[in-house]
């Protein structure tokens, strides 16, 4: 995507960051911050931060069923250092020591307070109480899983939750495929401000218009994070475009950077409805990033990618049949565990990005607790990284 998406045409105030060892371009746009990032980063060749990894948790090829995920979507840590992963796939929180070691399961399948059908989100308060989005409900639960409180989430239906300091939660609202259908005068905003009711406060971030509605959904794609100060940062998978936040939904600044690759469209999605079947065809677009996160310091770390998957690495999955009789499918070199695909790009609490770190391994989601850095592979070795961040 051309950089003039983000800038804008009017309004334009510019200002060169020459303190960093790389020179950024730095836009003020109708009084929004833009900050145009240069390769690299600006520590250069002196990164002032590092990474060390501590243990790996979870493993396709266990036999211990602790360790068995299945699809997990979300991971969260108490005061105490205790590790929660939701194992979506098998409706159920499985919760560690910091030391990796299985401590309890919560909950269950089921529909039944304390129980999940198809859970996609989790985090932790202040307390200690855990918050678990699940199918038209959010759960408040009890460190040992007492349900303490249910709330419907039917007219929202998010999938994706942050509980902020102030007891508000943030939600990300996807784009609905049956909104391809709708005649709308403007694209649905991409995260929803909500009291402890889940009442919506305040809409805010804009997708990016496509002018049809099949690429809007694909191509609007994205992650977000809070900080501790509760400011929210947007990302998106497909878009070279960052945002933060203000905790009431202002947006205070947008960055970009050097991409290895384009964001253009390369081949439209579709719809194709016959008399008995309905078949849609995602666009196809390369990728920008695998999720967004924010440590201690205020600083967002962006998973990206140096270039886009080769054919030999492609892992697809396939599900057929009905609900009563489903059969899943994987094609793919699931053995691969190594590549150079994919690094960790640092951003300071401004937006200039500071450096980049690379990894050697696959990596489809990032969450940083305390100075802790959380990467999942989900394809092939459906097991957690844990790595401790390391200030030098």
């Amino acid at each position: 995507m051309n950089r003039k998406i983000l800038a804008g045409f009017v309004g334009i105030a510019f200002i060169f960051a020459g303190s960093y060892a790389n020179s950024q371009k730095i836009e003020i746009v109708d009084g929004v911050r833009i900050v145009h990032n240069e390769k690299g980063g600006s520590w250069g060749k002196n990164p002032q931060v590092g990474i060390k990894l501590m243990r790996t948790i979870g493993d396709v090829d266990t036999e211990d069923e602790n360790l068995a995920f299945n699809s997990p979507s979300d991971i969260a840590m108490d005061s105490a250092g205790n590790i929660y992963i939701l194992d979506s796939g098998n409706q159920r929180i499985q919760k560690f020591s910091p030391e990796g070691k299985i401590l309890a399961t919560i909950g269950r399948k089921g529909q039944g307070p304390g129980e999940f059908t198809s859970p996609s989100s989790l985090d932790i308060d202040s307390k200690g109480y855990l918050y678990v989005l699940d199918t038209m409900r959010l759960q408040m639960l009890a460190p040992d899983g007492k349900v303490l409180k249910i709330i419907n989430t039917v007219e929202l239906n998010p999938e994706k939750l942050r509980v902020l300091k102030s007891g508000f939660f943030v939600s990300r609202i996807p784009f609905r495929r049956g909104a391809f259908f709708e005649e709308r005068k403007s694209l649905p905003k991409m995260l929803k401000l909500t009291d402890s009711q889940m009442n919506v406060l305040k809409q805010f971030g804009d997708m990016f218009d496509y002018k049809e509605n099949i690429t809007n959904e694909a191509a609007n794609w994205a992650f977000f994070d809070v900080d501790s100060s509760d400011n929210i940062y947007l990302e998106f998978s497909n878009q070279n475009r960052i945002e933060k936040y203000s905790p009431d939904g202002q947006l205070l600044w947008k960055a970009d950077r050097p991409l290895n690759y384009g964001t253009d469209i390369i081949q439209k999605g579709k719809l194709v409805t016959t008399a008995t079947s309905q078949s849609y065809f995602a666009p196809k677009m390369n990728k920008c990033s695998n999720g967004i996160s924010v440590d201690e310091k205020a600083r967002a770390w962006v998973l990206t990618l140096n270039r886009q998957i080769r054919k030999e690495e492609e892992v697809i999955h396939y599900t057929s049949g009905t609900p009563s009789g489903m059969t899943k499918k994987t094609i793919g070199n699931t053995d691969l565990r190594t590549t150079d695909m994919y690094k960790l790009e640092i951003f300071a609490p401004d937006g200039i990005l500071l450096g980049e770190i690379s990894l050697n391994h696959f990596a489809d989601s990032i969450r940083i607790l305390g100075d802790n850095l959380f990467l999942f592979d989900r394809d092939r070795g459906v097991k957690y990284y844990q790595y401790k961040i390391l200030d030098k």
